[in-house]
C-alpha cells in the first residue's frame, strides 16, 4: 500500500524542474507511504514517478518505483493477491525480488495489457513501457484504490490523491456537473471529481498514453446472468468456499493483520473467517470498533463485543465525542480531497487512527451491502413494485421472485426510515422503477432552499443514472439487481474513496476481502430469492454463515451503517461552531449557497438527516482547497525548503 504520482510531458520534451516536482507531489502524500520513497525519471526527462511506500510485502526488496530488466519501469498502490500463483506461471522471468510489484512488470511482459485479466486484487498503478514508449496505467475491478488524473498543456500528471495535483492546476474550480452529482447522490458520475479539470480513472479500466494520444478502456465487467438451475444450498456452500478462500488470500502479508468490527454481518463475517485463520496458525486477531455514547441507536459495540468473545478477538474500542469532531473535521476533509458519502468518514477517521497504533493491515466488511442487498431503501423500492405488480395481476412476469407476502413480516425494520417513506410516496406511487429508486436516493429535494440552483446548467444528474440503473449487463429479471447494480457502480465506489482515504490519513491498508472478483462473479448469478429469500436481506450471506455469528447479531433489524449523532450535536456542543462557519463572509459569497436560509434551517435536520453534513463538507472543501490555492502553487516554487499544508 503506498501513495504513487507522476508527470509524462506528452509532447516527449523534456520536462523543466521534474525532480522537484515529483518531490512536491510525494511530500503531499507521505501520509499515504511513512517507510519510504523514491522517484524515478526517464533520461530524456520528459516522464517521471514519485512513490511513498508501506511496507506490508517483501519488506527489504520491495523498494520503488522498480524498473525490470528490458527498461520497463512501475509506480504501483496496492496488493496482488494472487502473485505467488503468478510467480509460478512467470518462472521464465528474471525476479530479483519476492514482491508482488515485481510480478505486474512480469505479467505485463508476457500478456501486455492483458496482464490485467490475470491479477487479483487491490491495485493502481502507472508503468512505462520503454520499447513502445507509452505510459500505462491501470485501476482495479472495483475502484479499492484511487488514481486521478489531469491534463494542463501538454503535460498528464497523475496520483493517488488530488491534492497532489493541486499545484499543477491553473485555476482551482468547481466543476458545476460534478456538484450536481453531489447535491443529488453525495458522490459523482463518471470520470468527474469536484475538482473542474481533474478526473478520476474508473474502476477496471485502463489509460494509454502513446503517440501524443490518451484513450481510456475498460477490461472487465460483471454481468448479472441469473442461474435458476441450482438449490440454494448450491449457492450457500460455494459462496462459503469463495470467501473463504477470499479472506485467506487478503492475510498474506509480512505484517500483523487488524480487524474493523462494527456489529453487524459483514464485519462480523470478515473478522470471524480471519480469527478462525489465525487460530490455525497459533495466534489471535486484534479488532477496533468505535462508538458515541449517546444511546443504543449510535453505539453497537455491544454487539461488537458479542462477536469479539464468541472467536476469542482481543477488542478494542473507541469512545467518539463532539469534541473529536470540532478537533479533526478539517483533517477528514483535507484527507478525502472532496466531500464524498455520509459523515461516516467521521468516525472511520478516528478508528482508523486508533487501530494505526497496533496494526498496519485491516481487514473490513465493505461491500456486503452492494453485493448481496443489505440496504432497507431496497426493501422500500421492491414492496411498492410488488404491490403494484399484485394489483396489475402481473406477478408472474419474472421481475418479482419474491411476493409482497412474504416482504410484510420484515417491514417493522423500517421503523427509522418513517421520514424517508414519507418524502418517498409524497407525489404518488407506481412509476417506473428506475424513476422511483431515484426518488429514494436522491438528496436535492431537502436543498431546494439552501442551494441556488439557477447557478446551474442543463446537466441532468437523473440522465446518468438512468444509463446505470438500466445498464446492458444487467438483465431485467429482478429490479432488486438494477438497484443493487446501481449502488454497485457508483455508492460503493464513494465508500471505497472514504475507506481508503481515512485508512491511509494514518498510514494503515485496508483491505476489503468481500471485493474479490469471483466473489462477485458468482454472487451476480444468483437470483433474488436466493439474495433476497422471503423478504430478508442479504439471507444467502446468514444462511451461509450463521455458524460463525453470535445470535444478537443473526437476529438483528436496526443495523444503520455507522450513525453519527450530528442531529443532536447540532443543536448543542456544534452549534456555536457551525453558526460561526455558515455566518462567514465567504459562505456568502459562494454563488450557490443561499446564506440566509442555510442559517434559518440550520438546527432542522432528521435524525440520521446528511444536509447540514453535506453543506459543512463543501464550505469546509472550499475554505480548504479554493480559498487556498495560492499555497498550492505557492509549493512549487524552489527556494521553498519544506513542502507542506499546515490545518
Amino acid at each position: 500500500m503506498c501513495g504513487i504520482a507522476g508527470i509524462h510531458r506528452i509532447a516527449q520534451a523534456p520536462y523543466a524542474n521534474l525532480k522537484p516536482h515529483l518531490a512536491v507531489m510525494n511530500a503531499l502524500q507521505k501520509h499515504r507511504g511513512p517507510d519510504g520513497e523514491g522517484i524515478w525519471m526517464h533520461p530524456l526527462r520528459h516522464v517521471g514517478f514519485a512513490h511513498r511506500r508501506l511496507k506490508i510485502i517483501d519488506l527489504e526488496s520491495g523498494t520503488q518505483p522498480m524498473q525490470d530488466v528490458y527498461g520497463n519501469t512501475i509506480c504501483y498502490n496496492g496488493e496482488i493477491y494472487n502473485y505467488i500463483e503468478l510467480r509460478k506461471q512467470l518462472r521464465d522471468y528474471p525476479f530479483q525480488t519476492t514482491s508482488d510489484t515485481e510480478v505486474i512488470l512480469a505479467a505485463y511482459q508476457k500478456w501486455g495489457v492483458e496482464c490485467l485479466n490475470h491479477l487479483r486484487g487491490m491495485f493502481a498503478f502507472a508503468l512505462w513501457d520503454e520499447a513502445n514508449q507509452r505510459l500505462f496505467c491501470a485501476r482495479d475491478r472495483f475502484g479499492i484504490k484511487p488514481f486521478y488524473f489531469t491534463e494542463v498543456g501538454d503535460t498528464l500528471y497523475f496520483a493517488s490523491e488530488v491534492k497532489a495535483l493541486m499545484p499543477f492546476l491553473p485555476e482551482i474550480e468547481t466543476d458545476l456537473e460534478a456538484l450536481q452529482d453531489y447535491l443529488v447522490f453525495q458522490f459523482c458520475l463518471g470520470t468527474k471529481t469536484l475538482f473542474q479539470g481533474v478526473q478520476e480513472l474508473p474502476p477496471a479500466y485502463y489509460l494509454l498514453v502513446e503517440n501524443g494520444q490518451h484513450s481510456l478502456s475498460k477490461y472487465w465487467e460483471v454481468y448479472y446472468e441469473l442461474d435458476f438451475d441450482h438449490t440454494p444450498k448450491y449457492f450457500e456452500e460455494k459462496l462459503q468456499a469463495l470467501l473463504e478462500d477470499s479472506v485467506k488470500m487478503h492475510t498474506r502479508s509480512d505484517v500483523p493483520i487488524g480487524a474493523y468490527i462494527s456489529g453487524g454481518i459483514d464485519s462480523g463475517i470478515i473478522s470471524a473467517l480471519t480469527a478462525q485463520h489465525y487460530l490455525s496458525q497459533g495466534s489471535s486477531l486484534l479488532g477496533f470498533n468505535g462508538k458515541f455514547e449517546l444511546g443504543l441507536e449510535f453505539d453497537e459495540s455491544a454487539y461488537a463485543r458479542e462477536h469479539a468473545a464468541m472467536h476469542g478477538i482481543e477488542l478494542h474500542e473507541l469512545s467518539i465525542t463532539s469534541q473529536d469532531f470540532l478537533k479533526t473535521i478539517d483533517q477528514v476533509i483535507y484527507h478525502l480531497d472532496y466531500p464524498v458519502a455520509g459523515p461516516g468518514s467521521f468516525p472511520q477517521f478516528h478508528v482508523s487512527k486508533l487501530a494505526s497504533g497496533y496494526r498496519k493491515v485491516m481487514l473490513g466488511g465493505q461491500g456486503g451491502d452492494e453485493i448481496f442487498g443489505g440496504y432497507t431503501r431496497y426493501l422500500i423500492a421492491y414492496f411498492e413494485q410488488c404491490l403494484k405488480a399484485a394489483i396489475n395481476g402481473t406477478m408472474g412476469n419474472g421481475n418479482f421472485i419474491v411476493t409482497y407476502e412474504s416482504i410484510i413480516p420484515n417491514l417493522r425494520s423500517l421503523k427509522n426510515y418513517q421520514p424517508l417513506l414519507q418524502e418517498f410516496w409524497r407525489e404518488g406511487l407506481f412509476e417506473e422503477i428506475d424513476s422511483r429508486y431515484f426518488r429514494l436516493i436522491n438528496r436535492a429535494p431537502n436543498l431546494q432552499q439552501e442551494i441556488v440552483w439557477d447557478c446551474f446548467g442543463t446537466y441532468s444528474p437523473f440522465a446518468e443514472y438512468k444509463k446505470i440503473f438500466n445498464g446492458k449487463n444487467v438483465g431485467k429479471e429482478s429490479y432488486f439487481d438494477s438497484m443493487t447494480h446501481f449502488d454497485f457502480k457508483t455508492l460503493l465506489r464513494a465508500l471505497l474513496h472514504v475507506e481508503d482515504r481515512m485508512s491511509m490519513a494514518h498510514g494503515v491498508e485496508s483491505r476489503v476481502p468481500f471485493l474479490d472478483h469471483p466473489l462477485v462473479e458468482f454472487a451476480a448469478t444468483m437470483p433474488s430469492n436466493i439474495k433476497f429469500k422471503d423478504g430478508t436481506l442479504k439471507k444467502v450471506l446468514l444462511n451461509s454463515f450463521s455458524h460463525i455469528l453470535p445470535e444478537g447479531i443473526r437476529q438483528r433489524k436496526d443495523k444503520m451503517g455507522f450513525p453519527v449523532p450530528l442531529n443532536q450535536w447540532l443543536k448543542t456542543d456544534l452549534k456555536e461552531f457551525l453558526h460561526d462557519i455558515f455566518s462567514s463572509q465567504s459562505v456568502k459569497n459562494r454563488a450557490y449557497f443561499d446564506q440566509d436560509q442555510i442559517l434559518k434551517n440550520l438546527t432542522q435536520e432528521s435524525k440520521f438527516g446528511r444536509k447540514i453534513w453535506g453543506l459543512l463538507s463543501l464550505e469546509l472543501w472550499h475554505k480548504l482547497y479554493h480559498d487556498r490555492a495560492a499555497e498550492f502553487r505557492q509549493l512549487l516554487n524552489p527556494s521553498e525548503e519544506t513542502v507542506e499544508i499546515t490545518l
